[in-house]
């Protein structure tokens, strides 16, 4: 059933590569805050380590996650494989979210597609690695990634992007701060 692992070995990349989609887990340290989860895909997760992951965040309607790892860093990555041999994957980690401007941006960006533009590049220290059965987990059958973030990240063109992330990204939910450049702007 489930294991614990030491590091993201040659199986579990494996694994991790083959997964369509992924879940990403935050919250607040305040309690009364919204704890956050939400999916992710278009290809763009990547194991940069034995121990280290970094996604790939496009411009979205909430900067949650941003606004969590900037308070505490704490995150979890969950897979779950809805194809082939039933299995669940959780990555649990200290975050950072490097925007832009960032240097660590720019020394991370060429793993993922060149399009979409991305609103951060989120790497994760991960410090707990483990695996459980997934036997609830549905079978699905992949059918091909969607076209519409892509699509609607090219008809806003960049400026059209940057107002978007001035008028959606500034804070989250819970109004903690998210995006820097954003605050920058405003200041």
């Amino acid at each position: 059933m489930g294991k614990v692992h030491a590091e993201i070995d040659a199986n579990l990349r494996s694994f991790i590569e083959a997964q369509h989609v992924f879940f990403v887990g935050t919250a607040p340290l305040d309690e009364s805050g919204h704890v956050n989860v939400s999916p992710k895909g278009l290809d763009t997760l990547r194991v940069i380590g034995p121990q280290t992951v970094a996604y790939l965040d496009y411009v979205g309607s909430g900067a949650e996650t941003i606004a969590h790892l900037r308070e505490n860093g704490r995150i979890v990555i969950m897979l779950c494989a809805f194809e082939g041999p039933p299995k669940i994957l959780r990555l649990h980690g200290r975050g950072e979210a490097f925007e832009p401007q960032d240097s660590e941006y720019g020394q991370l960006r060429g793993l993922f597609p060149a399009f979409p533009s991305g609103r951060t590049i989120i790497r994760i220290t991960v410090h707990r690695i483990s695996d459980s059965c997934g036997y609830g987990v549905p079978g699905y059958a992949y059918a091909g990634e969607r076209t519409q973030l892509p699509d609607w990240a090219e008809r806003k063109g960049a400026q059209g992007l940057a107002d978007y992330q001035k008028e959606k990204n500034r804070a989250s939910v819970d109004n903690l701060p998210a995006l820097h450049w954003v605050e920058q702007a405003e200041a």
